[in-house]
């Protein structure tokens, strides 16, 4: 089984990036042949500083290999590296329906932010996502509950190429942990936790020192009850029952039945020394780590020439299936 998920080197990562794609990268490695890599071309469809993108691409390099990314056992690259990225993005888009790509919710809720320029790589975000996916005959995508709209489009794409072209592309699956898929914004807590739209005492950043972890957890927005359990009108709590029994490997009903009775207060303080110990063995390993930037370049490039050896097959495939270039001669 093959394993591809890419992630946004732009902003900094938070808890729920954390708990549902990097852990999930980091099991994958035992579960098939992973692969991974830091999605820079996707990070152009947005306005951005171009020395600031290299030093985010360090970050969440250091980030992925300080939560246990080991580039011996998966391949991890940045996307930038492998042209055939690009190409194939170009291809799909042969396939792709517009209606589907108007339809993306990611599309106009960030759309609605650009107000100098709307960008049609923007617009087209979708389809590089799904090369970027189907260029390694991908099985699994790990992603977040927010990417599901995302994977069904790839599908459709898949399929429909494999309708009309021949069966070269595997459809992949989504892979969406059943806990922590979706951690919401501490303060705002029917809002996702994130880097850009997010708040900033909402947020709980990997590399947040203990001290601001614990802070902004025993502020969290909650209400005007004490039972800790999870419903509509507990928004809040919810939160924090889910971020728990993420961060614990257990189940939400097991967080209630531990905290029958207690209160918000002891509650808040269980979770506040329960992320913070989570997250301190990533930060402390950032730390030994970020400094090396030559070292982190070799461990992308030596991964992007693995993903290329990969890429430049299906290629092959894809070009010859299309009636694109040269025919392929048969070894």
């Amino acid at each position: 089984m093959r394993i591809f998920s890419g992630i946004q080197p732009t902003g900094r990562k938070h808890l729920g990036n954390y708990i549902g794609a990097i852990t999930q990268y980091v099991a994958g490695q035992d579960r098939g042949e992973a692969v991974y890599c830091l999605v820079d071309l996707h990070a152009t469809t947005v306005p951005y500083d171009p020395a600031g993108l290299r030093e985010s691409v360090y970050d969440t390099a250091t980030t992925l290999l300080a939560a246990g990314l080991d580039p011996d056992r998966c391949i991890f690259f940045r996307q930038g590296d492998v042209q055939e990225h690009a190409e194939l993005c170009w291809l799909l888009a042969s396939v792709t329906a517009f209606g589907d790509l108007n339809r993306m919710h990611q599309f106009k809720e960030k759309s609605g932010a650009q107000r100098d320029l709307v960008s049609a790589g923007l617009f087209f975000y979708p389809v590089l996502q799904a090369a970027d996916v189907l260029l390694y005959k991908t099985n699994e995508v790990p992603v977040g509950e927010d990417q599901r709209q995302h994977i069904e489009l790839m599908r459709d794409i898949a399929e429909r190429f494999n309708g009309r072209y021949g069966e070269i592309f595997s459809v992949p699956e989504a892979r969406i942990p059943e806990v922590g898929a979706k951690i919401m914004d501490l303060q705002y807590p029917d809002s996702k936790m994130s880097t850009t739209g997010g708040s900033e005492q909402g947020t709980i950043y990997v590399l947040d020192e203990p001290e601001a972890v614990v802070k902004k957890v025993r502020s969290a927005v909650t209400d005007s009850g004490t039972e800790v359990r999870r419903a509509r009108d507990k928004a809040g709590v919810s939160n924090l029952i889910e971020i728990l029994a993420a961060v614990r490997g257990a189940e939400p009903e097991e967080v209630e039945r531990g905290f029958d009775g207690s209160g918000y207060g002891a509650f808040k303080q269980a979770v506040a020394d329960e992320v913070a110990a989570y997250l301190a063995p990533v930060r402390e390993r950032y730390a030994e780590l970020r400094s090396d930037e030559a070292e982190l370049e070799r461990i992308l490039a030596r991964g992007a020439e693995r993903a290329r050896s990969i890429a430049v097959e299906t290629m092959l495939d894809v070009r010859r299936a299309m009636g694109v270039g040269p025919v392929r001669v048969s070894q």
